[in-house]
This record gives C-alpha cells, sequence and structure tokens, in this order.
C-alpha cells in the first residue's frame, strides 16, 4: 500500500511541477495533493501544522496567480483584452510552438487581445502586452518555486522513511 501511495504522490508532484507551466493544472495545489497523498501512506506521518500551512502557501500562490498577469499588464498600461490573450497565446503556443510557444504565445496573445479591444493604441499595446508577459513569467516562477520545494520535501520524507519503505 505504502508503495502505490508513494507513486501516486510523486506523479502529483511532477503533475504540479509542470502545472507551473500549464495554465489548465492548479500547480501549487496539485504538488500539495501529492504531499496530502503521501501523508496517507501507512508508514509516513507529515505533520498536519505542515500540510496546513504549505496548503494555505499553495492556496495563496494559486490565486495570485490569477492576478499578477492582470497587476503586470495594468502596470504597462493594458487591460483585460492583454490578459486574456496572454492565457489563449500560452495555449495556442503551446500546442503549436512547445517550449518556445511558452515565451512566445503569452506576448502574442497579449499584444493581439489588448489590439483587438483597442486598435488605435499599437504602441500601448506593445506595452501591455510586455507587462503582462512579465505577469506571467513572475506567476510561473513563484508556481515553479512552490512546486520544487514540495518535490523536495517529497523526497526529504521518502528518504527520512526509507527504512520502512524498503
Amino acid at each position: 500500500m505504502d508503495l502505490i501511495l508513494v507513486c501516486i504522490a510523486g506523479f502529483f508532484i511532477v503533475l504540479g511541477i509542470a502545472g507551473s507551466f500549464l495554465p489548465v493544472v492548479p500547480g501549487p495545489i496539485t504538488s500539495w495533493l501529492g504531499l496530502l497523498i503521501l501523508n496517507f501512506a501507512p508508514s509516513i506521518h507529515l505533520e498536519k501544522k505542515f500540510l496546513i500551512v504549505s496548503f494555505c502557501i499553495a492556496l495563496v500562490i494559486f490565486i495570485l496567480d490569477n492576478f499578477i498577469p492582470v497587476l503586470g499588464a495594468k502596470k504597462f498600461g493594458g487591460g483585460r483584452g492583454s490578459v486574456i490573450g496572454s492565457s489563449v497565446g500560452l495555449v495556442i503556443g503551446l500546442l503549436f510552438l512547445g517550449p518556445f510557444g511558452i515565451l512566445l504565445g503569452p506576448f502574442f496573445g497579449a499584444l493581439i487581445g489588448e489590439l483587438l479591444v483597442n486598435f488605435e493604441n499599437k504602441k500601448g499595446a506593445v506595452k501591455a502586452a510586455f507587462g503582462a508577459l512579465i505577469g506571467f513569467f513572475t506567476g510561473v516562477f513563484l508556481k515553479l518555486i512552490i512546486g520544487l520545494a514540495f518535490a523536495v520535501t517529497y523526497f526529504q520524507t521518502l528518504w527520512k522513511y526509507r527504512e520502512i519503505l524498503l
């Protein structure tokens, strides 16, 4: 039973890290779910206080991730069109350009989204697209850091309980 739960928990940790880049998967929450599943293994014990605090951190990062691109776009003069465009651009960029789509998709999506809303202001649309891109990467960075921190906790826990698990 332990081995099955350890493997499922590891899958959720990895999925959460991938969710740092994929907008459809809530990265921090998914990684935290991996820690929670690990806690259900009969031989492994994680402190309840740790689980509560780590969940709160994951939830705050998840919520902030929805506002950071908006703040980045607004800081550089953009609006809702650039924010929605950056999310759509990320998905389309990943589908057609692979890893390069992570960089190009949000920028061009935000640019097109802002131009659709305000076609006359091309210079402002470029600034807004740049702001949305900065906001997007800030969110990705935060989610990645939390996902990696949860992965480190996962491996430290496995190391701590290695005698019991083997």
